[in-house]
């Protein structure tokens, strides 16, 4: 029996590809930083203790939850511009604007490092609108917008919990 090459398919969407590497690079940065996102939140999920537990237990599981199905969408779009999605913690380290937090800060800590690290997901897809734009990429730049919905409208709630 002899091995058939397949041939590779090649990809012709009107978006060149230096275009669609440089989309698929941010995404990917964008993809790192909502999976360390994701893997806060949910540690702190787990960990949270004190007064404001219920509250905030729930609240992060609920944005975790958000996170966990953000993932696919970002990696999803990575593939349809014919790039492999980044998929180890090395590559996200690597990849990634936030830095891992070290034991179990208290409870308003982890809210600050919740606003934080919202907020650097905010900026990561922000960073790439021009990007998409240029590119006339309305996919990307919808799956951007949505993002940036929900990072922002996430730091300003974690924010108002904050004030005294």
């Amino acid at each position: 029996m002899s091995a058939k090459k397949t041939k590779k398919s090649v990809i012709d969407i009107g978006i060149s590809v230096d275009e669609r590497a440089e989309i698929a690079q941010g995404l990917s940065r964008l993809l790192a930083d909502s999976y360390s996102l994701y893997l806060m939140t949910h540690n702190f999920h787990w960990n949270v203790k004190g007064p404001m537990f219920n509250t905030l237990h729930v609240m992060f599981m609920q944005q975790y939850t958000e996170q966990w199905n953000a993932l696919d969408l970002i990696a999803e779009r990575i593939r349809a511009l014919d790039f492999p999605a980044p998929g180890t913690y090395r590559e996200f380290q690597k990849l990634s604007s936030i830095k891992e937090v070290a034991g179990v800060p208290k409870a308003v800590e982890m809210i600050r490092l919740l606003v934080s690290a919202q907020e650097a997901t905010a900026r990561t897809a922000r960073s790439l609108l021009a990007v998409a734009d240029k590119a006339n990429d309305q996919p990307t730049l919808d799956l951007l917008t949505q993002r940036l919905d929900v990072h922002e409208k996430t730091a300003w709630m974690l924010r108002s919990m904050l004030e005294e």
